[in-house]
């Protein structure tokens, strides 16, 4: 696999990017491509390693090693179909995944790993370039028809692998554009949206329907799509969102990450006439929470023109190596600096939230702060403990709550009758995705809660194999085993 001595030769180069000052004046991707023959030696840096844990860690079983190679001997078209024989949107998992399969790279054991991600980027750029990605309809129809409600990466992959095999696949999204998280979640500089669109097009010749403003449940009736639908797969994804129970929520400036990064794509994509424009310009901004979608907000914040960005996480701050306990090849929690982080803001860790002050006309004008230590003691769950004398008021116009997501919205389960589990997914296993109630799978966030793009899409593809065995007593359709692979 790739060049034997090539992980000697070469030292691990990613993409360059535009600089902070250029790229945050409008909202375009910012990447600048390596030269192939630049990507080739990427490529030839992967080990014959015998056991390529980076299987292990790709929750989608992508045969890395494999078109790691094709890349290093200028086979890309060779490459193409070996990426897409595991995963259906590459050109999405390549710029947004955060690459459990680079932390199991043997290599990265005492090197710097091999530059996966990128490398399945440029292989599916290439493919689209070259025209190597085509529609591909089914030779034969089963007559057999199937309900995808939610079009985010669990659902298109689903969608997409059901229609492989021949069934009818209509997609009901209930927004006014295909794409779930990816279109209304991620930010244009991290996902041009035209990328989205080029694979929808590909989806709808091969036969796929989309159905938007399609709310199940409200303009769709339930009964309806029983009774038209051989079987229904829910992939509505994990989307009521973490609120901080504390004085002040309530006031106006202070919004939930999700709905001012929406408003945002929306803005970006030309869509105006909103009753209430959420927007950071000229205030102090004040991000809580810090993960993937805290740092999206700092990135949008920059280009709408803050004052000020300051990002708040409650949790001690990581280290930047791997922590002892989470050694190779196991996913690490360690300090993660993102492209936004680098165009502007002040970090802090160990900080907890108070409460928001308004003014008298119940604006947000600021907020109060503590600083917070946490206290570990064996086999008990580690206690947050206030330090004394911290407290700190802040000035700020615009709160953002990036806190995640606590499950799936209850309508749907409610509407169809389906089981809920304690930590409000709907309830089904790896065994067979589906539900209590026949005819009725889930996959995605809605079935395992909030979680990564890769999943999403090995969700919706596991489900596909089950719902194609459920429909014609067997499938043809690939089934990998993820009962033992890492929780990310």
């Amino acid at each position: 696999m790739g060049k034997i001595t090539g992980f000697l030769e070469y030292e691990r180069q990613v993409e360059t990017r535009k600089l902070p000052e250029e790229r945050i004046k409008d909202y375009k991707e910012f990447t600048i491509p390596l030269e192939p023959s630049k990507l080739q030696d990427q490529g030839a840096r992967c080990m014959d390693c015998g056991i390529p844990f980076c299987h292990s860690g790709c929750p989608l079983g992508n045969f890395i090693p494999d078109f790691n190679d094709k890349v290093y001997k200028g086979k890309w078209e060779e490459a193409a179909q070996i990426l897409h024989s595991t995963n259906n949107f590459p050109e999405f998992t390549g710029r947004l995944c955060p690459a459990p399969c680079e932390e199991a790279c043997v290599l990265g054991i005492n090197e710097d790993p091999v530059t996966i991600e990128n490398i399945e980027k440029n292989i599916v750029e290439t493919a689209f370039a070259k025209a190597w990605i085509t529609p591909n309809p089914p030779k034969y129809r089963t007559g057999k028809t199937v309900a995808v409600i939610g079009s985010g990466p669990a659902g298109l992959a689903a969608a997409q692998q059901l229609n492989r095999v021949g069934h009818l696949v209509t997609v009901f999204e209930r927004d006014e554009k295909i794409g779930g998280l990816l279109r209304y979640g991620i930010p244009d500089f991290k996902l041009e949206k035209n990328i989205i669109d080029r694979r929808l097009n590909i989806l709808e010749e091969e036969g796929i329907l989309f159905k938007t403003n399609a709310h199940v449940g409200k303009n769709i009736a339930i009964d309806q799509l029983k009774e038209d639908f051989d079987a229904i797969v829910l992939c509505g994804g994990a989307t009521v969102k973490r609120s901080i129970p504390i004085p002040g929520v309530e006031l106006n400036g202070v919004h939930q990450a999700m709905d001012f990064l929406k408003q945002s794509n929306q803005r970006v994509d030309g869509v105006s006439g909103f009753e209430k424009v959420l927007t950071a310009e000229g205030k102090n901004v004040i991000v809580i929470g810090g993960g993937d979608t805290g740092s999206d907000c700092i990135g949008t914040s920059n280009r709408q023109g803050a004052t000020s960005v300051t990002n708040f996480e409650i949790l001690s701050k990581p280290t930047v190596g791997r922590p002892a306990h989470q050694p190779w090849p196991y996913w690490p929690m360690r300090l993660k600096t993102t492209s936004s982080h680098k165009e502007g803001v002040e970090r802090f860790f160990s900080i907890s939230t108070k409460e928001f002050i308004g003014d008298d006309n119940g604006n947000l004008k600021g907020l109060k702060t503590v600083e917070v230590e946490w206290i570990f003691k064996e086999g008990e769950r580690p206690q947050l403990k206030e330090v004394e004398g911290t407290e700190k008021e802040w000035e700020c116009e615009l709160a953002l709550l990036a806190l995640g997501f606590t499950g799936s919205e209850k309508t749907l389960a409610e509407q169809f009758g389906v089981a809920m589990d304690g930590r409000d997914n709907i309830q089904a296993t790896t065994k067979d995705y589906k539900t209590n109630i026949p005819a009725i799978f889930t996959a995605g966030d809605m079935r395992r809660g909030q979680s990564l793009i890769v999943w999403a899409i090995s969700e919706g593809r596991q489900a596909a194999y089950h719902v194609d065995t459920f429909l014609m007593g067997s499938s043809t359709l690939p089934l990998k085993d993820d009962h033992d692979l890492p929780r990310v």
